[in-house]
């Protein structure tokens, strides 16, 4: 780490100067401005004008990639915050696959179009505004999502209706979306800390912590998924178990709904206390799995089979909450409350 004296330059003023190989880095001349930024911890961060300026702009080759590898090369530049991608070849056309492929992207992204296209190249920009969404609501809307699909997807299973099953599958692209946004929104934040005010969040620092919990909420949407899928592949769309069983998956999938409500909520608002309650929850169903396959009456493997895998998924739901629970500990610890005095 290198220091660096501050200096006095009048009766309230203080200097320090910058580093030569930084600022012709940065392009950094005398009478230019730099923007502070003043954080946690008493950090001061200096930025260049170019921080604030995004990297807008990337153009994607497709010569040597299939139309797999072109659509996450398009996801990819799309999370790492570019306005606008461009897709073409060195030499001719693009190919009808890597068309499509561009397109196939497009509907998977939130507020990205096609603003150019030609036989040789195509233009894609993403009208997202940072300004537009705050990371809290869009976690919270990725939780609530995923909870929606998990409530039709067991509501599915008591009733054998595949048309419920298949709404919350196609739930699944917009959960996608929300997660991907998400991604895109936590990157720029990263690599510019001007926005991370414009995302709702004081300091860069929960950053890495809001990854984990965007995958985690992204995986539990999977599991509805998952659940929807048994649903129609099942016999009927439903499984050979009594009443009671049914209702004790339903109580089930009630308890971990809360789990994760409470989970989210306990990270965006920085709350120890409700990740102690996630904590209370999740002990009173840590064997509830277990509980119900022990009590099931003689079946075949592969209907046994079926009925443990939504039962897992929805256990997998309940820890990937509690993870969850720990980010948001450590989040809230790293604050002052009633519980924590630093410094």
């Amino acid at each position: 780490m290198e220091t660096r004296k501050v200096q006095r330059l009048g009766p309230s003023t203080l200097a320090m100067t910058l580093p030569a190989e930084w600022a012709k880095e940065h392009n950094v001349n005398k009478g230019d401005e730099v923007s502070l930024r003043m954080g946690g911890k008493g950090t001061l961060t200096v930025l260049p004008e170019s921080a604030s300026q995004e990297d807008a702009l990337a153009t994607i080759r497709a010569d040597a990639l299939n139309a797999d590898a072109l659509e996450r090369a398009i996801v990819a530049q799309y999370v790492l915050g570019r306005r606008v991608i461009h897709i073409e070849k060195s030499e001719g056309a693009l190919d009808s696959e890597h068309i499509n492929a561009v397109y196939k992207a497009e509907t998977q992204l939130m507020g990205l179009g096609v603003i150019e296209e030609t036989p040789e190249r195509i233009a894609i920009r993403c009208s997202v505004d940072p300004e537009d969404f705050s990371l809290d609501n869009l976690l919270e809307r990725l939780e609530n999502t995923g909870s929606t699909m998990r409530g039709e997807a067991i509501k599915a299973l008591a009733h054998g209706n595949p048309d419920l099953a298949q709404r919350a599958l196609n739930r699944e692209r917009q959960a996608n979306k929300i997660f991907v946004l998400l991604l895109r929104l936590i990157f720029t934040a990263y690599q510019n800390p001007n926005l991370c005010r414009a995302v709702g969040l004081e300091s860069g620092f929960p950053l890495i912590g809001y990854r984990s919990v965007a995958k985690n909420l992204e995986l539990t949407a999977d599991n509805a998924e998952d659940i929807a899928n048994i649903v129609m592949d099942a016999d009927g769309h439903t499984l050979d178990i009594d009443s009671t069983t049914m209702r004790r998956i339903r109580e089930f999938t009630d308890q971990v709904d809360k789990i994760t409500a409470t989970a989210v909520q306990s990270v965006v608002e920085r709350d120890y206390d409700l990740t102690v309650e996630c904590r209370e929850l999740f002990r009173d169903i840590r064997d509830k799995e277990r509980d119900i396959l022990d009590d099931l009456d003689e079946m075949d493997n592969q209907k046994l089979l079926q009925i443990r895998e939504v039962l897992v998924s929805l256990q997998q739901t309940a820890q990937y909450a509690m993870r969850n629970a720990e980010i948001a500990a450590n989040l809230a610890l790293n604050e002052e409350s009633d519980h924590v005095t630093i410094g």
